[in-house]
């Protein structure tokens, strides 16, 4: 321990002393950061709370439960986590039913017991709530059961089955005795089996998730039709048995999209209909695919709220399913031309929205891009009215309903575009109160009596730490966790500024601006890129970069000057913003970093011949482009993990931005760095994990070719035969960025 304590003082003092990182040091990560605490959760008795954290020195988690009322944390072992009982908001009664270890369980929270009942051999799942008290409906292959949590018995409600074809009669005797004698036919009505209709999919069996409503009267199931995809091969090269091993991994793009099938079984009559929805606003077809949400029910009347997504994701249509009548009622319709999405309106048309009854079979919610930013709405079904419940330039990223349906709790980005802070919004006054308003981001959990709050909070150079305090008094703050390594509180983190500036077409582009201490720097520049998906870095929070986060620290020792750009497409802008690369990847995108070069050389005394770019991912895309596209703009580059050839990456990320290759292949060619490679004549190093199964190796491989038969010199390749997107092992880590750090060195400071 002495030894320990000394060698911890040695590094904190040496940081103290001179401020300089090392790269191997700050490449560990969590290593030398320190493991932080993710995901709390709520006991089922609001008495703790439960979070993990993946230690440096072991690849596996370690478990957690602070108790509220001796404020004493305990480690838990794997078996106690397993077995906790966890509060999930919006989920009810349902949080007092789990299935674990295939067994049923009911916590009995007045009898403060939890019973088992170890009555079924295969797995069963999809518990749903229903009105009557003590009863749940679970699911187990494509059966349905109701089951009574007093006495613990279970009966089949339904049973799908796959339609069969009738086979020929040789005798013809069983369809004489169905045609003549009623007493057969009705034995065969009895059956609580029931076969789909024959239609065009090649299986007739419903899929997945069956949705039955709270009176145990209705089914909603879905028949989907997915084209066939091709897996791609992901080879393993370092294998324990020495020999090569592929894996199959994703498909790439594809001309056709999936298609689903609504049907309403009413099982009090037997019948089964497929619901229609070809009067939907702007549907144009009936054959355009569509994608259903899971339906969310009324409890008070037999009616369905419904998320329905066209597959092309250029439409959202909301409506309420009368369950009675198997009528469909148009609530709002959102059209983009580019792609729905957006905080709160996922961006996937397998992910959910934001969507719920505000008042019972009444009022609902949801949120819409209707004026630029995600904003929560309320709309009146009778009246039609619809109500903006929030509104301005800023953005809703988290939305939660109290027991009582008189107040939402909001996460927001209304300080700054930078922030996530948590909101208490008053239904009937529209008032809306900070509850934590520190600049930095808010992750929060609300108890069960909603008395409490868990959250966690960072500010850009304060990594996530977990706390929690009263409702009331959301200031009175207790602290739960102290996570970073002595060594990483002692080095002199600099706060990054976060500022704007304006790009060529007058837009607003926020930056992340690392400034070297002016006696360190030297005239060069780095432009940082990070990766997408919907993502923003230029915030007041701690970065999912940490590790780049700390290289630009250690850039800054070296005198560069860095910028992380929020180019357009990053989260937290609105939807013009959002939807500013559509068509077009590598377009108005790369252009934010032209300007933020040119931003630099004018304002901060920066070399225009010395300014670099590197970035991962899509960042790594972008630096391709920025090359091939803009020769001489950059004096180097260094793409990780990028992609190259856009029709190569998955269909549901890039046929929203470019459609398909078969309806836009000028989309894709304009987008794809893969058709521009002849333009390359600055130096590029491409560093790539070979069992990448997100940005598939394949990818670089086909670049490296087509930058050999272009003859293109000064291009290097790095490869991680370990490694897959996201890098896991320090050893790859330090490579990779002492391989970033010299093409800087030699081509930024001659």
């Amino acid at each position: 321990m002495k030894i320990t304590l000394f060698i911890s003082f040695v590094c904190c003092m040496a940081l103290q002393g001179t401020a300089q990182l090392q790269l191997d040091q700050i490449m560990k990560g969590p290593g030398f950061v320190g493991a932080l605490p993710e995901s709390p959760e709520w006991s089922l008795d609001g008495k703790q709370i439960y979070y993990w954290k993946k230690h440096p020195d072991s690849l596996k988690p370690y478990y957690y439960g602070y108790q509220l009322q001796s404020a004493q944390t305990k480690v838990l072992s794997a078996q106690e986590w397993q077995s906790r009982w966890i509060w999930t908001p919006g989920q009810g009664a349902l949080n007092q039913v789990r299935v674990f270890e295939n067994q049923l369980q009911y916590n009995d929270l007045a009898a403060k017991q939890v019973r088992s009942f170890s009555l079924f051999t295969d797995d069963i799942w999809n518990l749903q709530a229903q009105n009557k008290l003590q009863t749940v409906v679970f699911q187990q292959g494509q059966s349905l059961f109701v089951f009574d949590l007093q006495n613990g018995l279970a009966k089949s409600l339904v049973t799908y089955k796959k339609a069969k074809p009738a086979k020929p009669a040789t005798d013809g005797l069983s369809q004489t005795e169905l045609d003549y004698f009623e007493s057969i036919r009705k034995q065969a009505l009895q059956s609580t089996k029931i076969d789909l209709p024959q239609v065009k999919f090649t299986s007739f069996e419903p899929q997945g998730t069956l949705q039955i409503d709270p009176s145990a009267h209705y089914v909603l199931l879905k028949q989907e039709q997915e084209p066939e995809a091709k897996p791609t091969e992901v080879p393993h090269y370092i294998v324990a048995d020495a020999h090569v091993f592929n894996e199959k991994s994703r498909g790439k793009v594809q001309n056709e999209e999936p298609s689903q099938r609504l049907f309403l079984h009413d099982l009090r009559s037997d019948s089964l209909v497929e619901l229609d929805f070809s009067s939907l606003t702007q549907l144009n077809s009936e054959d355009r695919a569509l994608i259903f949400h899971p339906v969310i029910f009324a409890k008070t009347k037999a009616l369905a709220l419904l998320d329905i997504r066209s597959a092309d994701n250029k439409d959202r249509w909301i409506v309420c399913i009368d369950l009675a009548t198997q009528q469909i009622q148009e609530l709002e319709h959102q059209h983009d031309s580019a792609w729905i999405g957006g905080p709160g309106i996922s961006s996937w048309n397998f992910e959910t929205g934001t969507l719920g009854w505000l008042k019972d079979a009444n009022v609902i919610y949801f949120q819409s891009e209707q004026s630029g930013y995600s904003h929560l709405y309320s709309l009146d079904l009778q009246t039609k009215t619809k109500l903006a419940l929030t509104s301005g330039n800023y953005e809703v990223h988290g939305v939660q309903l109290s027991k009582d349906s008189t107040a939402f709790y909001l996460s927001t980005n209304m300080q700054h575009p930078g922030t996530r802070n948590f909101y208490k919004l008053d239904i009937k006054t529209f008032q809306l109160k900070p509850l934590l308003s520190e600049l930095g981001a808010y992750e929060v959990q609300l108890s069960p009596d909603e008395q409490q709050l868990a959250y966690r909070f960072s500010t850009s150079t304060q990594p996530w730490e977990l706390f929690t305090c009263s409702l009331k008094n959301p200031k009175d703050q207790v602290q739960l966790t102290k996570s970073t390594t002595e060594v990483f509180r002692t080095y002199p983190w600099q706060k990054p500024e976060i500022l704007s500036f304006k790009a060529s077409d007058g837009v607003e582009v926020y930056a992340r601006m690392y400034t070297p201490k002016a006696k360190n720097k030297n005239g060069a520049a780095v432009l940082f890129v990070h990766g997408a998906g919907y993502l923003q870095n230029a915030h007041h929070y701690w970065s999912y970069y940490q590790r780049e986060f700390m290289f630009h620290q250690l850039l800054i020792e070296r005198g560069y000057t860095v910028l992380d750009v929020d180019y357009r497409a990053s989260e937290g802008y609105g939807r013009a913003y959002r939807t500013a690369i559509y068509r077009h990847m590598g377009g108005r995108d790369l252009q934010d970093f032209v300007d933020a070069k040119q931003f630099l050389v004018s304002n901060y005394g920066i070399d225009s011949s010395r300014v670099g770019i590197y970035g991962g991912s899509y960042g790594g895309f972008i630096t391709l482009m920025g090359l091939f596209t803009e020769p001489g703009t950059f004096a180097c580059g260094a793409a990780l993990r990028s992609v190259t050839d856009w029709a190569h990456y998955n269909h549901e990320y890039t046929t929203n931005i470019l459609n398909t290759p078969a309806a836009d292949p000028e989309a894709y060619r304009q987008s794809s760095p893969i058709h521009f490679a002849e333009g390359l004549q600055d130096p590029l190093l491409i560093l790539h994990g070979m069992i990448d199964d997100n940005v598939q190796f394949q990818d670089v491989v086909r670049l490296n070719q087509r930058l050999i038969e272009l003859g293109k010199k000064d291009w290097w390749m790095a490869l991680y035969p370990v490694e897959r997107h996201g890098f896991q092992y320090t050893s790859s880590w330090t490579d990779e960025y002492r391989r970033i750090l010299e093409l800087f060195d030699t081509y930024l400071l001659k």
